[in-house]
């Protein structure tokens, strides 16, 4: 079928849905939801035999779901209806919650169920529960729907439901004088991603996200405990709770201390190495170790590395190899593995050029530590969505096993033609060819763990459920192989030809000097699109590349 997305953005699910029904021979355009008129005449052009909306801040107009078969995918049960509906359920602590694709119609979520799924709930943040059981969900739901469309018999039912109201700020407001640590997380869980909670924060007015939890730390409800690294720790009636992100009015989100420097003042509280912490609290590099395995963790909001965190996540990385460890698994965070560098870091830095050099330097180091290991195999286990240099910095490790249904986007040029680093220069033309490479940074599309295998990009995909136990396992199994011994010797002596044909230096120079262009050029393209997308500006258009039905060869169906 040619299946039409009208979505408010390109996000992780619509991209997710956009590989997964693409992999099942239908044929996808997507259109951003800019305006009625717009709308209309995508469908005009593409002639679709289905639209679906994955992602919708409004209703789609009656212009359209009166004469075609329109699909909302709704992150709700059945019967749920409304706004905010994740939010409530977070907030509420329901037990179990579910995705409804249902039939467009004038009611918002009142029309005709197709198919749903549900999903035990976590308590975790609402991007991160979007992004994987939602997400997930979702799959099923509207997989399940398109198929019932295909075969054509299928009537949907129509379910009594409630509608419930958006969530306001004055529903997630926080009284850090009674309200428990649990009650205060669930909080920002709910608003994490946006809006985010309204609070004050030495005296002025913000935005709170990316909340932890601490149990060792307590004080005065309210009171600011002291910093660790970029977050800041403030007491509850029963414990503490760390902050990670603050927005203040007018600004983008930032690391807390770079939002609010004052929070510099505060005692500094730090961990006592990198072994994981027994209790609950603010740590994004963490270090375990099981069976000859050393686990080097790093939950970077959102996958974004910025410059201080690459430096410490290299430090980490060559201590983790004086080890005694024979395999080394860089596990990512929850959600993402990395999405390269932090372009909101850059963007509030005083001069975003030089920070962005800075940025690109600092996690070249890194890639660099990790091609340069020599005392131990290294594994890159992409458990979560990765975006551009993430995807290259994962192929610096001798393996990359990746998750099915991980969201990968491996290129740059979505973000104003910049042309990377990361070493992509070295490591992707053996793994795919030459042409095969210029594929790869040709195309602005979603890739999906399978298509990275089958490319020779990654080596393995494996199965989502058992994810982290498949990987523990895999990862001893190499540990204790009879020929751990050669496979260190073979790629000793390779790294070393490698280096006599082309030392990696020459590599990396090329590259930054390609990325000097993008940062310092003439060119503004790299400062206008990472401007753009760390204020969240309102898409004008929909890029050409998603947009099929704009093509200039574009024929309309008969």
């Amino acid at each position: 079928m040619r299946i039409l997305f009208i979505t408010h953005s390109f996000n992780s699910l619509t991209q997710r849905l956009y590989y997964e029904l693409a992999a099942r021979g239908h044929e996808i355009s997507i259109e951003f939801d800019i305006a009625d008129s717009v709308s209309e005449e995508a469908v005009g052009l593409f002639r679709p035999d289905l639209i679906i909306a994955p992602f919708l801040k409004r209703a789609i107009p009656e212009s359209i779901w009166s004469r075609q078969l329109c699909l909302v995918v709704h992150p709700g049960i059945v019967g749920d209806r409304g706004p905010s509906a994740l939010d409530w359920a977070i907030q509420g602590g329901v037990k179990e919650w579910g995705v409804t694709v249902l039939q467009a119609e004038a009611e918002m979520d009142a029309g005709p169920v197709w198919a749903s799924a549900t999903f035990p709930m976590r308590a975790a943040r609402k991007a991160s529960i979007y992004r994987n059981e939602v997400t997930e969900a979702a799959v099923l739901a509207v997989l399940q729907a398109v198929d019932r469309k295909c075969a054509g018999n299928f009537v949907p039912v129509r379910v009594p439901g409630q509608a419930h109201a958006l969530m306001r700020q004055a529903d997630r407001r926080i009284d850090w004088q009674a309200e428990s640590s649990a009650a205060i997380i669930a909080k920002l869980n709910a608003a994490d991603g946006f809006p985010g909670v309204a609070d004050e924060l030495f005296g002025q007015p913000c935005h709170l996200f990316d909340a932890w939890p601490e149990s060792a730390l307590k004080g005065a409800p309210g009171s600011l405990l002291g910093r660790r690294e970029s977050a800041i720790c403030r007491a509850t009636v029963d414990g503490a709770a760390w902050i990670g992100h603050i927005k203040r009015p007018g600004g983008i989100k930032l690391p807390a201390t770079q939002a609010f420097p004052e929070a510099l003042e505060l005692p500094e509280l730090p961990l006592s190495g990198y072994r994981k912490s027994a209790t609950p609290t603010w740590q994004e590099i963490a270090y375990e170790e099981a069976a000859g395995v050393g686990f080097l963790s790093f939950e970077f909001y959102n996958g974004a590395m910025s410059t201080e965190q690459c430096r410490r996540l290299t430090e980490a990385f060559r201590w983790a190899t004086t080890q005694p460890t024979k395999v080394i698994v860089l596990r990512g965070g929850s959600d993402f593995w990395s999405n390269g560098i932090h372009l909101n870091t850059i963007e509030a830095a005083e001069s975003p050029s030089d920070e962005s050099w800075a940025n690109i330097n600092a996690i070249d180091d890194l890639a660099e530590a990790i091609l340069r290991c020599e005392t131990q195999l290294t594994v890159a286990a992409v458990g979560g969505n990765t975006g551009a240099g993430g995807c290259f910095l994962a192929r610096a490790a001798d393996f990359v096993w990746v998750r099915d249904g991980a969201v990968l986007n491996p290129h740059y040029k979505n973000m104003g033609n910049l042309y990377g680093s990361e070493f992509w220069t070295y490591l992707l033309p053996p793994r795919v060819g030459e042409e095969g490479a210029r594929a790869i940074m040709r195309h602005r599309l979603p890739m999906s763990a399978k298509e990275a295998v089958e490319l020779g990009f990654y080596d393995a995909c494996l199965p989502a459920p058992g994810f982290t136990v498949d990987i523990a396992r895999r990862a001893a199994e190499l540990a204790a192989a009879p020929d751990l011994a050669e496979r260190l010797a073979a790629k000793q002596a390779k790294r070393q030809a490698d280096e006599a044909i082309k030392p990696l230096s020459a590599y990396r120079d090329e590259e930054l000097k390609e990325m000097r262009r993008n940062f310092y050029g003439f060119d503004p393209s790299y400062h206008v699109a990472r401007y753009h997308f760390v204020s969240r500006s309102a898409h004008s258009w929909t890029p050409r590349h998603l947009a099929r039905h704009r093509d200039l060869d574009w024929k309309i169906p008969e």
